[in-house]
């Protein structure tokens, strides 16, 4: 049956030379601007518990993935950490580069730099504050300028259908170098305009990235965890670079995604490890569907990555457009249980169609918890308990090793 429409979204097209995107929003799904959440609560928890990055803060499951990669994962992984160091070490510098022309008084860039990224080839761009209450605790006094360019770039839509394959990882990671890459090239262009630029790398994020996207307007949450976006939904990669050039703020946009996934499931339902869950909750003062990491982990680990919660969303399978279109019209969800979206393959596991999930033992679940140091004293206390005390000697390996991790310089770490 048809919906009311409550108000029409109009976007950019995916490409510079594309026409503009209209996307109706139904009455039922209309809501807020970007997310619903509590703002005092938000800067309560970053003060008294800071976000940390997944790399520090799950170090030891990080270390525990090589012992479960595919011979294939574990040489592209190692050959990709290879190829994004020197893009990572130049971001991590790129805050003290200074500009190389002087700024043209009382000018507001805004729209150059917007023209610019989509010249590039990044099919969202957004501008707003960069918002410091989702700082990782390790990047604390890293960011040094208050304004956030938000850059989505999308990933190969072939390969994606693929997931869960090598062929899906060779994107997701490939994306990342190009974007990398493409930082470089739009600092130097903020440079030339006579301003200071530094560059969030997209493997050494600083923050929480997903909060500012929806604060640019270029997206809402899904039931996913992931930004939904209107041309390609959460099949991009994520890179923010901040400034201190004189720029305008976009704002939150109600694109009706936080009812819509309510009302989809798609994922929620489809997922492996059946570790998405239904209802929403308040975390740290937002609103959210909630992921179960401990359930996702695994999966993600043993099969090239997963990604089924993207790949069987419907916005990134059939752009925004045509589901809120489909939605308005028939008040159905585009592709909902139909194997051309819902269907997917697990390596070795073969294929799964809709209505259909694969089963794990309990013991698929177990893996190492916390961070790096926590799972060395996890293991020296089993040890304890089964060996009795430790030679002099051993005592001695056991100290070495936490204080090299200890001393660890968290640059040093890359996100997947």
């Amino acid at each position: 049956m048809p919906r009311p429409v409550s108000h029409v979204v109009k976007r950019p097209g995916r490409k510079p030379e594309d026409p503009d995107l209209e996307i109706p929003v139904a009455e039922d799904l209309a809501g807020v601007p970007g997310v619903p959440l509590i703002d005092a609560d938000v800067s309560f928890y970053s003060r008294v518990e800071p976000l940390e990055s997944q790399t520090i803060e799950k170090g030891a499951d990080r270390d525990w993935v090589w012992t479960v990669y595919s011979d294939e994962m574990a040489r592209y992984k190692q050959a990709h950490d290879e190829r994004s160091k020197p893009l990572v070490q130049a971001a991590a510098e790129s805050a003290g580069v200074a500009p190389t022309a002087a700024p043209e008084p009382g000018k507001d860039i805004t729209e150059d730099i917007r023209r610019k990224c989509r010249e590039m080839g990044f099919g969202e761009v957004g501008f707003t504050k960069y918002d410091r209450r989702y700082t990782y605790a390790s990047k604390k006094g890293w960011a040094k300028f208050p304004h956030a360019i938000c850059l989505a770039l999308e990933q190969d839509y072939d390969q994606t259908q693929t997931i869960a394959s090598m062929e899906a990882e060779y994107t997701h990671y490939g994306t990342y170098e190009v974007e990398g890459a493409l930082g470089l090239e739009l600092a130097a262009y903020i440079r030339s305009l006579g301003y200071r630029a530094q560059i969030h790398s997209p493997s050494d994020p600083s923050a929480a990235f997903i909060p500012m996207f929806v604060s640019a307007g270029l997206g809402q949450l899904g039931a996913n965890g992931q930004l939904l976006s209107p041309h390609f939904g959460s099949r991009s990669r994520l890179m923010i670079v901040t400034t201190d050039a004189a720029v305008t703020y976009d704002k939150p946009v109600d694109y009706g995604f936080h009812k819509f996934c309510q009302v989809c499931q798609v994922c929620v339902n489809r997922c492996p490890g059946r570790a998405l869950e239904k209802q929403k909750v308040i975390w740290r003062g937002v609103e959210k569907n909630k992921l179960i990491y401990d359930r996702c982990r695994p999966v993600m680990a043993r099969y090239d990555g997963c990604g089924v919660c993207m790949k069987v969303c419907p916005v990134q399978k059939y752009g925004m457009k045509a589901v809120m279109e489909e939605y308005v019209e028939t008040g159905e969800v585009l592709g909902k249980g139909t194997d051309d979206l819902e269907g997917y393959t697990l390596p070795g596991r073969g294929y799964f169609e809709s209505g259909k999930l694969p089963h794990f033992d309990r013991d698929f679940f177990e893996f190492p918890h916390g961070r790096r140091e926590d799972w060395l004293f996890q293991q020296f206390k089993d040890r304890l308990a089964t060996d009795g005390a430790p030679t002099s000697e051993e005592l001695t390996e056991f100290a070495q090793r936490v204080k090299t991790l200890l001393k660890t310089d968290p640059s040093e770490l890359r996100e997947e």
